[in-house]
């Protein structure tokens, strides 16, 4: 038994090329754990700062009933490829009791003298609603995702390459080796070497 396992670690057939290989896809493999940990770590980061974040910006938000004094119109989005986005001139008054008279988004086919839901700052003034669970979900996804891709790609690209290197050594020894071993092989004569000759 001992004999056995002895001689498939000594095999002869088995070159140092065939060991570099072996080592390199345990190498990358490891480096897939260490992307799948290091990806949960960041990930779970990003929760927590972003829900930190979130949390902060709800403290100086809050929701108000306006109400729509004009007809709705549409405005451009924000990048060429987005959809116009429907608005409307309303009013509305913050925790102050203040008066506020803007131009903000509202859903489509709203009409003059309607209310609708509107978030504000602490000043009283329209801005968007905080973040919600799906948005830093998606955001610390997204960072998580990026960092394991980051590692697997930096990776594959270090052991293909050392791969590459591996091969061309490999190739190289093989031909050297068969050089001097194809003449005795098939019987060919060697340049300068006469039929009397070893």
């Amino acid at each position: 038994m001992h004999h056995r396992r002895q001689g498939r670690e000594d095999n002869p057939l088995r070159r140092d090329a065939d060991r570099t290989r072996a080592r390199l896809r345990v190498t990358f493999m490891v480096a897939c754990l260490l992307a799948v940990v290091c990806g949960v770590a960041v990930g779970r980061s990003a929760w927590t700062d972003a829900g930190r974040a979130a949390a902060e910006i709800a403290r100086h938000r809050h929701s108000v009933t306006a109400v729509t004094v004009g007809d709705t119109t549409y405005r451009a989005g924000p990048e060429p490829s987005t959809r116009p986005v429907p608005v409307a001139p309303a009013t509305w008054r913050d925790t102050s009791h203040r008066v506020h008279t803007e131009t903000v988004p509202v859903p489509a086919a709203t009409r003059n003298g309607e209310t609708v839901r509107l978030w504000v700052d602490d000043r009283g003034n329209a801005t968007t609603a905080p973040p919600g669970t799906a948005h830093i979900a998606l955001h610390a996804i997204g960072l998580g995702t990026g960092a394991s891709a980051t590692i697997v790609l930096a990776a594959g690209a270090a052991v293909y390459a050392r791969l590459r290197i591996v091969d061309a050594r490999s190739g190289q020894a093989w031909e050297s080796e068969w050089e001097s071993v194809e003449p005795r092989w098939s019987g060919r004569l060697r340049p300068g070497q006469g039929s009397g000759d070893d």
